[in-house]
């Protein structure tokens, strides 16, 4: 379809504008990064250049992964396998039971077993999950949610806590690449991934006439991940990490004993407001998040049916998926760009306009029913989430410690898997729940945001 060739080249151009402009501000500066070149070492940078190369190869797989199967998951069951709307909701609700139940495992796993161990396990299971689309009976489907719902809490919190952990044992903040820094790169890779990945996925379906086809494309990704971090990754572990430096010294949550319980880590989070509060943003943004990914498909459908000069071609999933990705890749730009200009807007307050932002981004979609303003609104929608991982990612990363760090990432996932396995078990078709799950989202955003602000803003 034309509009959204044209809304995609749009947006990368303004993802090359920004990419342009990022470029010239470091040219305009020749000064300053010239005395941080000197103050980098040789060693410093090499293992600087080594550590992202390790890291980025493998997350970039990873995500992509995950991304080739975004377009198609719901289309997947509810066209090709022809399942009612309340059992799609059911085996979306069944992958989120499992990421809320394993949440409370996995980061515990990961901290005593090794986030390495961990991470090749995500690769198994989510393997797993993908060969479960092979066969299109019930019990198989639930039981690839289950494995998807496991590999999505090892995905979030393995990878991350090993990269970060990684980060201060290698002391890579000697080479000026700050943590910041490294979230926006992951971020803006993720985008180009999730983009390449979109428009792979749609060819891979119209060449081989399956929608089944991105899943097996996944488990090569998954494959390669597995060989890299086998050969390549070292192996850590919680509470390995000892450097007071990277700590914050006023936070409560500090590294407990190796021989800690889970309810200690709970306690030590629910004492720092900073950890609670970021936990309770998380819940009400990813959730919004995860919802959108289950509507998003029937809403643009509704949308372009009461279009009075729609196309009875079908959406181009694909593109429209791609679409999405480049709001997230300008999102994460935008990030960059506004934390290098504006140092007084800080992380945790630019959070607060993303959540408000996100808010009506979504409730506009409910008042003004034409396919293009939808489109635009749920491309504002993900450009807030290209904002949004930086951000938190940024302040995780500068609050919980290392020793501890996959198990509170992982029990911080338990509330916001609730959250979506409570709106998905209560799904109904037609279009009056999906306002009502937009509307309440909305709503939650923009009490989160005021919360945000009151406790975490700086």
């Amino acid at each position: 379809m034309e509009f959204y060739d044209s809304a995609f080249l749009l947006l990368i151009s303004g993802c090359g504008l920004l990419t342009w402009q990022q470029y010239r501000m470091r040219e305009e500066a020749p000064e300053k990064q010239a005395l941080n070149q000197n103050a980098v070492t040789p060693r410093a940078k090499a293992e600087a250049s080594h550590f992202q190369a390790l890291f980025l190869a493998v997350y970039c797989l990873v995500m992509g992964s995950d991304w080739l199967q975004g377009p198609y998951v719901y289309s997947l069951y509810k066209d090709q396998f022809g399942l009612e709307e309340r059992i799609v909701g059911l085996l979306f609700v069944t992958g989120f039971l499992s990421g809320a139940v394993s949440g409370y495992f996995v980061g515990q796993f990961a901290d005593a077993n090794g986030r390495k161990m961990a991470c090749l396990i995500f690769c198994i299971t989510y393997s797993t999950a993908c060969f479960s689309t092979l066969v299109p009976s019930l019990p198989t489907l639930f039981f690839g949610r289950v494995f998807g719902g496991l590999s999505t809490s090892l995905m979030y919190s393995a990878f991350e806590s090993w990269m970060v952990t990684e980060y201060h044992k290698r002391q890579i903040n000697h080479a000026g690449i700050s943590l910041s820094s490294m979230y926006g790169v992951m971020t803006t890779l993720n985008s180009i991934v999730a983009i390449l990945s979109g428009i792979f996925s749609e060819w891979l379906v119209q060449v081989t006439g399956t929608k089944r086809a991105p899943f097996m494309a996944s488990v090569g990704l998954l494959a390669i991940a597995f060989c890299i971090i086998t050969m390549y990754w070292s192996e850590n572990y919680g509470d390995s990490h000892t450097s007071q430096k990277a700590r914050d010294k006023s936070s409560p949550l500090t590294t407990p004993p190796a021989s800690s319980s889970t309810s200690t880590v709970l306690k030590a989070i629910v004492k720092d407001k900073r950890i609670l509060t970021i936990g309770l943003a998380s819940c009400f943004f990813e959730g919004s998040m995860y919802l959108f990914v289950f509507f998003w498909t029937p809403a643009l459908k509704a949308a372009h049916s009461q279009t009075p000069t729609h196309s009875p071609q079908n959406l181009p999933l694909g593109m429209v998926f791609a679409c999405f990705m480049a709001s997230v890749m300008l999102g994460s730009l935008l990030f960059a760009l506004i934390i290098s200009k504006h140092q007084l807007l800080t992380p945790s307050r630019l959070l607060t306009i993303i959540f408000a932002t996100a808010s009506s981004s979504l409730l506009i979609t409910i008042l003004l029913k034409s396919e293009k303003f939808t489109f635009w609104a749920f491309c504002v929608f993900e450009m807030c989430v290209g904002m949004y991982w930086p951000s938190v990612g940024y302040l995780k990363g500068r609050f919980v410690e290392d020793g501890v760090r996959a198990r509170v990432y992982g029990i911080l996932r338990i509330p916001l898997n609730i959250f979506v396995v409570v709106a998905l078990s209560l799904i109904k078709e037609g279009e009056d729940y999906r306002n009502g799950v937009f509307l309440i989202c909305g709503g939650l955003l923009v009490v989160t945001s005021g919360i945000f602000h009151w406790i975490v803003g700086e």
